[in-house]
Protein backbone atom coordinates (compact mmCIF):
# COMPACT_ATOMS: atom_id res chain seq x y z
CA UNK A 1 0.00 0.00 0.00
CA UNK A 2 0.58 3.67 -0.77
CA UNK A 3 1.06 6.75 1.36
CA UNK A 4 -0.94 10.26 0.91
CA UNK A 5 3.09 10.77 0.34
CA UNK A 6 3.71 9.63 -2.87
CA UNK A 7 3.46 12.16 -5.18
CA UNK A 8 3.01 10.30 -8.69
CA UNK A 9 1.86 6.79 -9.06
CA UNK A 10 0.64 4.42 -12.07
CA UNK A 11 -1.86 1.89 -11.21
CA UNK A 12 -1.92 -1.08 -13.57
CA UNK A 13 -4.35 -4.02 -14.70
CA UNK A 14 -6.00 -6.09 -16.00
CA UNK A 15 -9.98 -5.54 -17.28
CA UNK A 16 -12.35 -5.26 -13.99
CA UNK A 17 -8.81 -5.99 -11.53
CA UNK A 18 -10.09 -3.32 -9.22
CA UNK A 19 -7.34 -0.54 -10.47
CA UNK A 20 -10.01 1.84 -10.50
CA UNK A 21 -11.16 1.57 -7.40
CA UNK A 22 -8.13 1.14 -5.55
CA UNK A 23 -6.69 3.84 -7.17
CA UNK A 24 -10.00 6.14 -5.86
CA UNK A 25 -9.78 4.59 -2.79
CA UNK A 26 -5.82 5.99 -2.42
CA UNK A 27 -7.43 9.75 -3.63
CA UNK A 28 -9.82 9.94 -0.86
CA UNK A 29 -7.27 8.66 1.60
CA UNK A 30 -6.18 12.27 2.05
CA UNK A 31 -8.30 15.52 2.69
CA UNK A 32 -7.01 17.02 -0.60
CA UNK A 33 -9.18 18.77 -3.23
CA UNK A 34 -9.93 15.82 -5.72
CA UNK A 35 -10.41 16.66 -9.44
CA UNK A 36 -11.46 13.10 -11.84
CA UNK A 37 -9.54 13.33 -15.12
CA UNK A 38 -11.78 11.17 -17.61
CA UNK A 39 -10.69 10.17 -20.71
CA UNK A 40 -13.60 7.97 -21.69
CA UNK A 41 -16.14 9.13 -24.47
CA UNK A 42 -20.11 7.66 -24.35
CA UNK A 43 -19.61 6.32 -28.22
CA UNK A 44 -22.42 3.59 -27.33
CA UNK A 45 -25.28 2.71 -24.33
CA UNK A 46 -22.32 0.21 -22.69
CA UNK A 47 -19.86 2.87 -22.31
CA UNK A 48 -22.72 5.40 -21.23
CA UNK A 49 -23.20 2.91 -18.39
CA UNK A 50 -20.26 2.34 -17.61
CA UNK A 51 -19.60 6.51 -17.22
CA UNK A 52 -22.37 6.64 -15.16
CA UNK A 53 -21.03 3.62 -12.62
CA UNK A 54 -17.70 5.76 -12.33
CA UNK A 55 -19.69 8.46 -11.80
CA UNK A 56 -22.24 7.19 -9.10
CA UNK A 57 -19.05 5.61 -7.13
CA UNK A 58 -17.46 9.61 -6.26
CA UNK A 59 -19.31 11.70 -4.04
CA UNK A 60 -19.44 15.60 -4.19
CA UNK A 61 -15.98 15.65 -3.07
CA UNK A 62 -15.09 15.42 -6.48
CA UNK A 63 -14.79 17.88 -9.58
CA UNK A 64 -14.34 16.39 -12.82
CA UNK A 65 -12.59 17.13 -15.94
CA UNK A 66 -13.20 15.64 -19.40
CA UNK A 67 -9.85 15.16 -21.25
CA UNK A 68 -10.34 12.67 -24.16
CA UNK A 69 -7.51 13.87 -26.15
CA UNK A 70 -5.57 16.91 -24.63
CA UNK A 71 -4.63 14.96 -20.97
CA UNK A 72 -1.65 17.53 -20.24
CA UNK A 73 -4.36 20.61 -20.07
CA UNK A 74 -6.30 18.91 -18.42
CA UNK A 75 -3.50 18.06 -15.69
CA UNK A 76 -2.63 21.78 -15.84
CA UNK A 77 -5.90 23.35 -15.48
CA UNK A 78 -6.80 20.69 -12.67
CA UNK A 79 -3.56 21.24 -10.69
CA UNK A 80 -2.92 22.97 -7.57
CA UNK A 81 -1.93 22.44 -4.07
CA UNK A 82 -3.53 20.21 -1.90
CA UNK A 83 -4.72 18.67 -5.18
CA UNK A 84 -4.90 15.27 -6.42
CA UNK A 85 -5.51 14.39 -9.81
CA UNK A 86 -7.08 11.11 -10.83
CA UNK A 87 -6.43 10.36 -14.42
CA UNK A 88 -8.53 7.35 -15.40
CA UNK A 89 -7.55 5.69 -18.04
CA UNK A 90 -4.64 6.25 -19.73
CA UNK A 91 -5.52 3.04 -21.80
CA UNK A 92 -8.81 4.94 -23.45
CA UNK A 93 -6.72 7.83 -24.19
CA UNK A 94 -4.82 5.91 -26.25
CA UNK A 95 -7.34 4.70 -28.08
CA UNK A 96 -8.55 7.54 -28.75
CA UNK A 97 -5.23 8.76 -30.11
CA UNK A 98 -4.98 5.92 -31.98
CA UNK A 99 -8.88 6.54 -33.18
CA UNK A 100 -8.38 10.20 -34.06
CA UNK A 101 -5.54 9.98 -35.62
CA UNK A 102 -3.81 12.26 -32.86
CA UNK A 103 0.56 12.82 -32.48
CA UNK A 104 0.94 10.08 -30.07
CA UNK A 105 4.37 10.71 -29.25
CA UNK A 106 3.81 14.80 -29.08
CA UNK A 107 0.53 14.02 -26.60
CA UNK A 108 2.80 11.85 -24.68
CA UNK A 109 5.91 14.23 -24.17
CA UNK A 110 3.03 16.65 -23.30
CA UNK A 111 1.53 14.49 -20.67
CA UNK A 112 4.82 13.74 -19.06
CA UNK A 113 5.84 17.74 -19.19
CA UNK A 114 2.40 18.07 -17.29
CA UNK A 115 3.02 14.87 -14.80
CA UNK A 116 6.38 16.47 -13.60
CA UNK A 117 5.88 19.82 -12.89
CA UNK A 118 2.51 19.24 -11.46
CA UNK A 119 1.66 20.52 -7.73
CA UNK A 120 -0.81 18.30 -7.39
CA UNK A 121 -0.11 14.53 -6.50
CA UNK A 122 -1.14 12.59 -9.52
CA UNK A 123 -2.70 8.82 -9.37
CA UNK A 124 -2.67 7.28 -13.02
CA UNK A 125 -4.49 4.44 -14.20
CA UNK A 126 -3.88 2.21 -17.62
CA UNK A 127 -4.90 -1.40 -18.40
CA UNK A 128 -2.04 -3.82 -18.56
CA UNK A 129 -2.36 -4.91 -22.50
CA UNK A 130 0.39 -6.71 -22.91
CA UNK A 131 -0.18 -10.13 -21.00
CA UNK A 132 -2.54 -11.56 -23.93
CA UNK A 133 -2.12 -13.05 -27.26
CA UNK A 134 -0.70 -11.29 -30.32
CA UNK A 135 -3.78 -9.33 -31.52
CA UNK A 136 -4.63 -10.75 -34.92
CA UNK A 137 -5.47 -7.61 -37.02
CA UNK A 138 -2.83 -4.61 -37.48
CA UNK A 139 -5.41 -2.07 -35.80
CA UNK A 140 -5.14 -3.64 -32.64
CA UNK A 141 -1.67 -4.64 -32.15
CA UNK A 142 -1.10 -0.91 -33.53
CA UNK A 143 -3.21 -0.13 -30.34
CA UNK A 144 -1.68 -2.50 -27.59
CA UNK A 145 1.67 -1.31 -28.97
CA UNK A 146 0.92 2.32 -28.45
CA UNK A 147 -0.89 1.30 -24.76
CA UNK A 148 2.26 -0.57 -23.93
CA UNK A 149 4.65 2.45 -24.85
CA UNK A 150 2.44 4.81 -22.53
CA UNK A 151 2.40 2.91 -19.57
CA UNK A 152 6.01 2.60 -19.90
CA UNK A 153 6.96 5.85 -20.13
CA UNK A 154 4.25 7.00 -17.78
CA UNK A 155 6.02 4.04 -15.29
CA UNK A 156 9.87 5.56 -15.44
CA UNK A 157 8.55 9.09 -14.87
CA UNK A 158 6.29 8.37 -12.02
CA UNK A 159 7.62 7.72 -7.98
CA UNK A 160 5.56 4.46 -7.65
CA UNK A 161 4.07 1.81 -9.80
CA UNK A 162 1.45 -0.48 -7.97
CA UNK A 163 -0.89 -3.43 -10.35
CA UNK A 164 -3.80 -4.76 -9.07
CA UNK A 165 -4.66 -8.51 -9.62
CA UNK A 166 -8.17 -9.53 -8.46
CA UNK A 167 -8.37 -6.62 -6.39
CA UNK A 168 -5.10 -7.06 -4.60
CA UNK A 169 -2.69 -4.17 -5.13
CA UNK A 170 1.44 -5.72 -5.90
CA UNK A 171 4.03 -2.98 -5.58
CA UNK A 172 5.86 -2.99 -8.80
CA UNK A 173 8.11 0.16 -8.16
Amino acid sequence: MTTVSDRTMLVLGGARSGKSRYAQELAEAGSERLVFVATGQAFDAEMTDRIRRHQADRDNRWTTLEAPIDLADAIREGDGDNTVLLVDCLTLWASNLLLGEEDAEAHLAALLAAIGVARARVLLVANEVGLGIVPDNALARQFRDLAGTINQRVAAAVDRVHMTVAGIPIVVK
